[in-house]
């Protein structure tokens, strides 16, 4: 459990009942999958290391919905 909050704090620092906290860390993890899929979709047309990058752009998407699914987890008091 340790691990996944020092890999994913913001998931673990939301307040209970309170709903505009979950919405602000359910936009960061957004934003964070939207603003590095757009440079690392822009970096994926250099033909050398474009598979590198389409890589990369897979993790940062999985990390995005882990956090997702942590957050909302313990949202709903699955996770402490």
């Amino acid at each position: 459990m340790e691990i996944l909050k020092k890999a994913w704090p913001h998931a673990f620092k939301i307040k209970e009942n309170d709903i505009a906290s979950l919405i602000i860390t359910l936009l960061i993890y957004i934003l964070i999958d939207v603003v590095c899929g757009f440079v690392i979709g822009l970096l994926v047309k250099i033909p050398v290391i474009g598979i590198l990058f389409t890589l990369v752009g897979s993790l940062v998407g999985l990390y995005a919905l882990v956090g997702i699914v942590l957050t909302i987890l313990v949202y709903l008091k699955v996770l402490k």
